[in-house]
């Protein structure tokens, strides 16, 4: 029997694999435009709806002079998404954290919703679950570019909420490896909110956020849903 209706998680460092990938990718990005970005300052806004996250860190960089108006951004994103989007798609390694599958489909074995959320765009993210086949094996993905405004705002957990008719909040669950990850849940009134210590944030970083939950594995999770 399941304590939740839907179970949200993130992707990179959640439920795929990311041995910095996601950050050299940005990092690369900047780069080809002229600007140097340090990897803390990547891990930082990593989470983030990535057109955000640069624009962020463009605000940053007002400080060594440098000024980034729409366009700037605008290339700097499609830089980067489309070196995700090549870097996915030939990635051999490309792989689930341990336990994902097996948990998705314990959930939806119970009745449980499973929802993929993201700071990608649709382009990146699709190519992901493609890649992995994971198209048949969750109930939905959402990535940051179908909604208003990425995280930390709700409208992802939202929208996937309509879908399914959940009215409850405290029947959602959100599971992420960053900052905003915490922040989303909060912000759309999660009955839990996990942190996982598989991404870019350690757990004493993680800490600090106060989840509900900090696990080292997916495997963690199940137990806190399925009695």
């Amino acid at each position: 029997m399941a304590k939740y209706k839907l179970v949200v998680l993130d992707m990179a460092g959640t439920t795929v694999v990311d041995k910095g990938n996601v950050a050299a990718a940005f990092i690369e990005a900047f780069q080809f435009h002229g600007i140097k970005v340090g990897k803390e300052e990547v891990n930082f806004v990593m989470g983030w709806r990535k057109i955000d996250a640069i624009t962020k860190l463009l605000t940053d960089q007002k400080k060594t002079g440098i000024v980034g108006g729409p366009e700037l951004i605008n290339s700097i994103h499609t830089r980067f998404e489309n070196n995700m989007v090549a870097f996915y798609k030939a990635d051999p390694d490309l792989a689930p954290l341990p336990y994902a599958e097996e948990l998705f489909s314990k959930l939806r074995s119970n009745g449980v919703k499973v929802g993929l959320n993201t700071g990608f765009t649709k382009p990146i993210a699709q190519t992901i679950v493609d890649r992995l086949n994971w198209n048949d094996k969750i109930d939905v993905m959402v990535a940051s570019d179908e909604v208003p405004e990425g995280r930390p705002y709700p409208y992802m957990i939202e929208k996937m909420k309509a879908l399914f008719g959940v009215e409850n909040n405290a029947e959602v669950v959100k599971v992420g490896d960053t900052e905003v990850d915490v922040q989303e849940g909060r912000n759309a009134q999660c009955g839990l909110v996990v942190s996982v210590t598989t991404g870019a944030y350690t757990k004493e970083q993680l800490a600090s956020y106060q989840p509900d939950e900090i696990i080292d594995s997916l495997a963690a999770l199940e137990p806190m849903i399925l009695e």
